[in-house]
């Protein structure tokens, strides 16, 4: 790749039209969304992503370099893709984090830059992200009891995570979504707890199914075992407690794999993903690119394609695009059952 230029601006000095060369995939999906693991370290050990000892962590080298990425996002966006989010691992264990993001953000095309982060660094990072162009932040906090949380998490403290919602909020980070895996037996029982964080706060609580993926698979951890709950029953334990919810119809600007859902009267929304009880596969428009240069179809099935070769072979814009398109074409209508899920490492791939 030439250094002193970039894939768009080469595509764009000769004439082309953002979006022009779409990446549609064998079932009529365009795909518009990227989401970037920029790294596979994480400062937590959550029971359902890893064992409590950790994985073996790649080497600096065999991580993209922060050019290498935003190299991929250009060529992303000459195909029309507009949304990027920033995911791990944890990413602001990537030293330099609020560097890569002023760097994604000023790439023509993006207009829509998020983050996932688990929120224990959240409290330095949050002005520092908006300064440099950060629009939105999910955080990960799977309960409000510390005790529990130790049970979960394995690291960190809650009120590290607490201090980061308040700093994002502080900073303008909107909206702010917090995310809940819901598992079986350890926090389940906090649902509506979590559900009535919307009642007085513009956020949007997000009830994630637990998705069978590496040393998570078949529910067995070092702290237990915990099982699997569909979001129909904790839409009802919701319900329970705060009457009928109320179905919402999002903007383009806001879909997702989310089905939103609010309490009548509230402030915020809640939001249940069931990736594993009824898949959105349909409706997926993204793409995924590991932190080691495989851009990937899903991250339950499918494959993926290496391009880390072409980013440092001299490749062109081109054969970055041919492989966001073969990446495309490995996508599933839907993917597979439970128990056909082939292992893969959450921290690597990218949550």
């Amino acid at each position: 790749m030439n250094p002193n230029s970039s894939p768009l601006t080469d595509l764009l000095r000769h004439g082309y039209t953002p979006g022009q060369d779409a990446v549609v995939d064998a079932y009529g999906r365009q795909f518009t969304y990227l989401r970037v693991s920029v790294t596979d370290h994480c400062n937590l050990r959550c029971v359902y992503c890893m064992p409590e000892e950790g994985v073996p962590w790649l080497p600096r080298d065999e991580l993209l370099t922060f050019e290498e990425i935003v190299t991929v996002i250009e060529a992303a966006a000459a195909c029309g893709v507009y949304k990027i989010r920033l995911t791990g691992g944890e990413p602001l264990v990537r030293k330099g984090i609020e560097k890569l993001t002023e760097m994604v953000a000023r790439v023509p095309g993006i207009t829509d830059l998020a983050m996932t982060t688990n929120g224990i660094m959240l409290g330095e990072y949050a002005p520092k992200l908006a300064a440099a162009g950060l629009k939105r932040i999910n955080i990960s906090l799977d309960t409000l009891d510390p005790e529990k949380f130790k049970a979960i998490a394995r690291r960190g403290q809650i009120g590290d995570v607490l201090g980061g919602i308040r700093a994002a909020a502080a900073a303008g980070l909107a909206p702010i979504k917090i995310n809940m895996v819901v598992l079986g037996g350890l926090n389940d029982t906090e649902v509506a707890e979590f559900a009535a964080l919307t009642l007085d706060r513009p956020i949007e609580m997000r009830f994630i199914e637990y998705m069978p993926l590496e040393e998570a698979k078949g529910c067995a951890m070092g702290s237990g075992n915990f099982a699997f709950i569909p979001n129909d029953v904790t839409k009802t334990r919701i319900a329970e407690r705060f009457g009928a919810l109320e179905p919402l119809e999002v903007g383009d600007n806001m879909k997702g794999p989310a089905e939103v859902w609010k309490i009548k009267g509230a402030a915020g929304r809640l939001g249940f993903i069931s990736a594993m009880s009824a898949p959105f596969c349909k409706a997926c428009d993204r793409l995924r690119l590991t932190c080691v240069g495989e851009v990937r179809s899903c991250l339950l099935d499918g494959g993926g394609v290496e391009i880390k070769s072409i980013l440092r072979g001299g490749g062109k814009c081109a054969d970055l695009i041919a492989a966001f398109r073969n990446a495309a074409h490995l996508k599933p209508e839907v993917h597979k059952a439970w128990d056909e899920i082939p292992a893969a490492n959450m921290s690597r791939i990218g949550g």
